[in-house]
């Protein structure tokens, strides 16, 4: 290879984590596995923390049940984010009160970039000082980069932090 060889600026990594188009988000939480469920399951509560910064949530509907179904906006508070508004919609798939969340979400529009099914998963598991709480979302559609989620996941959870704790 010489040193014009483009395959000489790819990190091997970067094809796996394209491929991939999951991140885990790991925190832990100054607050009980029940309390820091709840603020997932209570729509007021998930409308308040889930948006990350620059952006407010309004709840369509929320049914926090086994094979219930929301829909939500993320309003964005300034123009200069308008374009990242969006409106997303899902399915609770698994509730484990305490223990375990799953639901599947995608976004609403026909945006080719913005197409397929997201699932996530949340763990709660009881540590000394609170709530060790593990964050996966799989499934990432191809316009929003992994980094960017993660990246809206703990704006997220620096949220919830200061609802819960």
């Amino acid at each position: 290879m010489t040193d014009n060889d483009p395959a000489d600026d790819t990190p091997a990594n970067d094809a796996q984590s394209s491929a991939d188009r999951s991140v885990t988000i790991n925190r832990v939480i100054e607050a009980s596995p029940e309390r820091v469920y709840e603020a997932f399951v209570d729509p007021d509560e998930y409308a308040a923390w889930l948006p990350p910064e620059g952006f407010s949530g309004e709840i369509h509907e929320f049914d926090a049940t086994e094979g219930g179904t929301f829909r939500m906006t993320f309003n964005a508070e300034s123009e200069e984010l308008e374009p990242y508004a969006s409106t997303f919609y899902g399915t609770f798939e698994e509730l484990i009160p305490g223990e375990r969340i799953v639901y599947t979400e995608q976004f609403e529009g026909d945006e080719t970039g913005m197409a397929g099914e997201m699932t996530t998963t949340i763990t709660f598991e009881a540590v000394s000082g609170g709530t060790e709480l593990v964050v996966t979302q799989a499934g990432i559609p191809e316009a929003i980069p992994p980094e960017d989620a993660a990246e809206g996941w703990n704006d997220s959870l620096d949220n919830l932090a200061r609802i819960v704790e």
